[in-house]
This record gives structure tokens, sequence and C-alpha cells, in this order.
């Protein structure tokens, strides 16, 4: 064996170890939950409370909105900036980057200025209204990485040549974005769709400022009153987000940015035979 190969293989299995030891502590504590013996009793009392139930599927069902909304923003943006606007791209990219760049806290806080019960659209006078302002902050927090997937899946697709393609057929603008584009960068949405579940899942700052009933002010609750509970809580996050990856890769189907063989579907001749 080369030893640039055993110097990989060293590395690799060092980062396997830094990541899998404490997975795996984590694992073992939360089955000590009975002394003297491994259990899964703090999982079964995990999935017996009520709140662990309401605030997953409430924090589920916020992840897909935000996904659907935030692809029906970056698509057809990264698209036609790539395909218009190309000195544009460095100023998108810049104000994509910005919620890395502003904490959430002061996102929230806008929020609550902006659309209180007092303003001209208030949006926390009501349940329906503050979950829609949840939506629309997760949306904001998971733009970077949205934009970036789908705009590295337009970036390996010759987007202008199969756009003049399609509008040569007699296809408008709308078609060619659904029918041609979105089915070329499927991945790329995907990969989006999966790290904005998994932001969506896990985040703190916007669902308990706004007083929402998501999974992520639950964790902390647990995490501060119980002692095995979260142990168990955080190896249920961490199979939930291996279960999106396989999920992902099943769905991706392909690599970004290999064409599909037709860009529409017309019904098949047959030949006369001679």
């Amino acid at each position: 064996m080369k030893p640039r190969r055993v110097t990989a293989t060293i590395i690799v299995l060092l980062a396997a170890l830094y990541f899998l030891l404490p997975l795996w502590a984590t694992f073992q504590f939360s089955l000590s939950m009975l002394r003297g013996t491994w259990s899964f009793q703090a999982y079964k009392v995990v999935f017996a409370d009520q709140r662990f139930q309401e605030t997953f599927l409430f924090s589920a069902v916020a992840a897909l909105a935000t996904i659907v909304l935030g692809a029906l923003l970056v698509v057809p943006t990264a698209y036609w900036v790539r395909l218009k606007l190309p000195r544009f791209r460095p100023v998108v990219e810049f104000i994509t980057l910005l919620p890395l760049v502003i904490p959430p806290i002061v996102l929230v806080f806008g929020y609550l200025r902006l659309y209180n019960s007092s303003s001209w659209l208030p949006f926390t006078d009501t349940v329906a209204g503050t979950n829609v302002l949840l939506v629309f902050g997760y949306t904001v927090l998971a733009l970077p990485y949205m934009y970036r997937a789908v705009d590295t899946g337009l970036q390996a697709i010759d987007i202008r040549t199969l756009t003049e393609a399609a509008e040569s057929l007699g296809a408008k603008r709308g078609a060619i974005l659904w029918n041609v584009i979105l089915p070329n960068v499927r991945p790329a949405v995907l990969s989006g769709a999966f790290l904005t579940f998994a932001i969506v899942i896990g985040e703190f700052v916007l669902a308990s400022l706004l007083n929402r009933p998501a999974f992520g002010p639950y964790l902390q609750n647990v995490g501060a009153n119980r002692a095995y509970e979260p142990a168990a809580l955080a190896v249920i996050s961490f199979a939930v987000t291996w279960a999106c990856m396989v999920l992902l890769q099943m769905a991706g189907g392909r690599a970004p940015g290999k064409p599909r063989m037709r860009l529409f579907s017309f019904p098949s001749r047959k030949r006369a035979s001679a």
C-alpha cells in the first residue's frame, strides 16, 4: 500500500473515531436509565411523551412548509440571475449570505418589532399568523444553504441551451422552469431541502421567542430537567437526520447536472413496415 493511501486511511479512521465515539457514548448513556442493566426505558419515556409527538410533528410540518417556500423563492431567482442577470450574481450571493452574519435573535426581534399586534401587519395577533412568521424566519435562516445548493446544480447544466431549445419548441418560461430546469436540478433542490429540514428541526431561538411548540425548545427543556431522556433525544435526532440523508439519496436518483434524455415527451409513432 502506498504511503499516501496509508496516510489517507489513518486520517479517515481518526475522523470516524472522532465522530462515532461521542455518539456511541451518548447511546450507551441513554441505555443506562435502569441501574445495573441496559434498557430502552429512556426511549419508551420519550416516545410516550405527548409533547414529543406534538413538537416533532409541528417542526416537521414547519420544515416542509419552509422547504416548499424556499424552493419557490430560490429556484426561479437563481435561474433568472444565471440566465439574464449574471452581473448581479455577486449581489445576490451577498444577500443570501447575510443570514449567516445576522444572528437569529436580531431577526426575531425585528419580526416582533415590525409585525406585533399594533403594527400595520399584525402577524403575531393570531396563532396562524405567528406560524407563518416562523416559517418566514426559517426560510431566511435556510436561504444560504438552499441557494448555494440550487446555484451549484444550475452551474452543472447548460441552462441557456436548454432554455433556447425549449423555446424553439414553443414552451413558455414557466413551463421551461417546471418541466426542464427543475428536473435537472432536482438533486440540488433535495440537498437544500435536507439541510433546511436539519436546520428547522433543531432551531431554538425563533421558535422560543415566538412562543411556538417546536422541537428545538422541547429539546432544551428536556435537557435542562432530565438526565437520560436528552441523550435518547439526541440519538433519535441523529437517526432522523441520517434517515433524511438516505431518503435524499433515494429520491435524488442521479448526479446533479445530468441532463434528461428528452426535453418534452411526445407520443411515439410506429414506423410502417416496409
